[in-house]
Formats: structure tokens, C-alpha cells, sequence
């Protein structure tokens, strides 16, 4: 059974932005090759960190919500923590409720989008 989850993460700031679109595409890739599905892909651009890390201030922000079996996230965590270009990640498993607002919400942005 695929359960839903999105992962919001922080790559370095020193990347171009095709690198960054590269490192994230990856990320992508990895899901789609082991079986999961990407619901949506969110990219809010370089942003300000709230406190300092590994000596940089500023990261560039993404959220990848995807649905995928439960035994992949550990493999899926793991190859994140080995990229260098992330500099922080957080994946959580999203219940019917956040997975209805997460819906909800990208209904409304595309919506404003046309």
C-alpha cells in the first residue's frame, strides 16, 4: 500500500540553478524508478535560514509530496543525508487531513496560476 508524504528540503546556495533543478530532478528520479508517484513539486527559490548552517545563511527551498510504500523512505533518507547538496531535509507521512489541505492548496495555486 503507497502512503502519501511530502519532504520539504534545503539545498546549498553555492549551486547554479540548473544544478539545483538537477539535484532535485535526482530526487525525483529516485522515487519514480522505485515504484512511488510525484503528486507535486513546489520550488520557493533561495530564502533566508533562520539561524546559520554549515556557515551558510541563505538556502534554496523545495517540497516534493509523492506517494510511495513505507519501506522506501529509509533508502530515500539515506541518499539525501549522502548528497552533499542538501543541506537540511525533513520528510513527514502526510494523514487524510493534511494530505486533503495539501490538495487543497494545490488546486488553489493552480487556479492562480491560470
Amino acid at each position: 500500500m503507497l502512503n502519501h508524504y511530502e519532504t520539504a528540503f534545503v539545498l546549498t546556495p553555492v549551486l547554479s540553478e540548473p544544478q539545483m533543478k538537477e539535484a532535485v530532478d535526482k530526487f525525483e528520479n529516485l522515487l519514480k524508478e522505485n515504484g512511488g508517484t510525484i503528486l507535486n513539486r513546489e520550488e520557493w527559490g533561495m530564502r533566508k535560514l533562520a539561524y546559520p548552517i554549515q556557515g551558510k545563511t541563505t538556502g534554496f527551498y523545495c517540497l516534493l509530496q509523492f506517494d510511495v510504500e513505507p519501506a522506501f523512505i529509509a533508502k530515500f533518507e539515506t541518499e539525501m543525508c549522502r548528497d552533499e547538496r542538501i543541506i537540511r531535509f525533513l520528510t513527514t507521512r502526510l494523514d487524510k487531513y493534511a494530505f486533503e489541505y495539501a490538495e487543497k492548496r494545490r488546486n488553489h495555486s493552480k487556479k492562480e496560476e491560470a
